[in-house]
C-alpha cells in the first residue's frame, strides 16, 4: 500500500469508522479506558472521541516515538483526554486498583505469546485495574484465539461475546473478531 493511501485510510478510520467499531464493542461517554500497547493511537484516538471530556483514555506503550506521534495526532483532533503512559516493558500500569471501565488489548499478542511467563502477569495486572463488571476487549491477532480465551477466563474474566467486523490492523482494514470479557462478579477479596 502506498504511504499516501495508508494515510488516507488512517484518517477515515480516525474520522468515524474506528468510533463505530469501538461503540459496538461497548465504549461509552464518560468511560475510563486503558489502551494497553496503544502504538500511535489507532484505537486510543477513536476511544477518546467517544468517552468525551468526562472520560479519559490511558494510552500505554513502550515506544516513546509512537507515544509522541499519538499525542501529536490527538492534538490535531482537538483531544485533551488522553494520558500517555510510557513503560520500558514492565507490565505494571501504575494505575489504581479498580479504576478502568474498559481495557483494550488489541494486537499485542506477538509481544505476549501463550507460553510467555509474562502473559499471566499481564492478565493479573489488567484484572487488578479493572472495575467490577469492567469490559476487557481483545483483538487476538498472532495467537491461538481459543487457547487465549481459556487463559483470560482463568484470570478473573468471563467471556461474554464475539464481535465480527472490520478492524484496523497493520495500517489496513481487515475483517477480524473481537472477544469481549467482563470481570467476574466476585471481584476482589
Amino acid at each position: 500500500m502506498e504511504k499516501n493511501e495508508a494515510g488516507q485510510l488512517m484518517e477515515k478510520w480516525l474520522d468515524g469508522k474506528g468510533e463505530a467499531a469501538l461503540r459496538e464493542v461497548g465504549i461509552k461517554k464518560g468511560h475510563v479506558v486503558l489502551d494497553f500497547g496503544c502504538g500511535s493511537g489507532n484505537y486510543a484516538i477513536p476511544a477518546a472521541k467517544i468517552v468525551g471530556e468526562k472520560g479519559v483514555v490511558y494510552a500505554l506503550d513502550k515506544n516513546r516515538r509512537k507515544l509522541d506521534n499519538l499525542m501529536s495526532r490527538a492534538g490535531s483532533h482537538g483531544l485533551s483526554n488522553i494520558i500517555r503512559i510510557y513503560t520500558s516493558g514492565e507490565i505494571d500500569t501504575r494505575l489504581s486498583d479498580g479504576s478502568m471501565d474498559v481495557i483494550l488489548l488489541y494486537d499485542v499478542f506477538w509481544y505476549f505469546p501463550l507460553r510467555d511467563r509474562r502473559l499471566p502477569v499481564l492478565l493479573d495486572e489488567l484484572y487488578r485495574v479493572s472495575k467490577p463488571d469492567a469490559l476487557l476487549s481483545v483483538f487476538p491477532k498472532h495467537i491461538d484465539s481459543e487457547r487465549l480465551k481459556e487463559k483470560i477466563e482463568g484470570h478473573g474474566f468471563t467471556f461474554t461475546n464475539t464481535l465480527s467486523g472490520i478492524m484496523l490492523h497493520d495500517d489496513r482494514l481487515e475483517k477480524g473478531e473481537i472477544y469481549n470479557f467482563k470481570t467476574k462478579s466476585v471481584h476482589r477479596s
